[in-house]
């Protein structure tokens, strides 16, 4: 089965997505995939080209990091099934709406057209504001599956949620089935 794996620019669980991804790399086949924000922003957690460079070496793939290099995933039915980890507030929303400004966008929206499942891990501070109608909406659509999530620190960011990256490939394993992993909503 090859998988698509794709970053978005949640920067401070970049680290528990790359682990996530040698647990599932040992089971599948990965293309991984990243937005043009991971591909070129250094932040305090990472700079862009460590990311990319692991990516690479864990997946022993290219990635794919221009909507140019995006597009073919669906009309050659390049992956079996999808993954967006971390899937930020702004991917959310870009995804529920079919706005394709990005390579992570663009994947998702070719990878769809199969009638295939993706598989979203949300990261974002606004998940129970801003981005809460988004993944409502997002819940109810065929093929969109959901890491289970939680409030992640809900003293100090009291609207965040962050997926339990540890979880990952169980929820692979279900979306797999046409299933949404359960209990979908986890205490951090």
């Amino acid at each position: 089965m090859t998988i698509g794996y794709a970053l978005t620019g949640s920067f401070c669980t970049i680290d528990k997505t790359l682990k996530a991804l040698k647990e599932i790399s040992k089971d599948y086949d990965i293309i991984p995939i990243c937005s043009f924000t991971v591909a070129n922003t250094d932040t305090r957690f990472i700079k862009a080209a460590d990311t990319l460079k692991q990516l690479e070496e864990i997946t022993g793939n290219k990635v794919i990091s221009t909507i140019e290099g995006a597009e073919p995933i669906g009309p050659k039915k390049l992956l079996d099934l999808m993954v967006v980890a971390p899937c930020t507030g702004n991917t959310l929303g870009k995804i529920c709406q079919g706005i394709i400004d990005t390579p992570v966008t663009m994947a998702v929206k070719a990878h769809l057209r199969n009638d295939r499942p993706v598989v979203l891990a949300v990261s974002t501070n606004d998940g129970l504001s801003g981005s809460a109608k988004n993944i409502g909406s997002l819940l109810e659509r065929k093929n969109i599956f959901f890491v289970p999530f939680g409030q992640d620190d809900y003293k100090n960011k009291s609207t965040s949620l962050v997926a339990h990256f540890d979880m990952i490939k169980d929820t692979i394993k279900e979306a797999e089935k046409g299933k949404q992993i359960q209990p979908m909503l986890k205490e951090y």
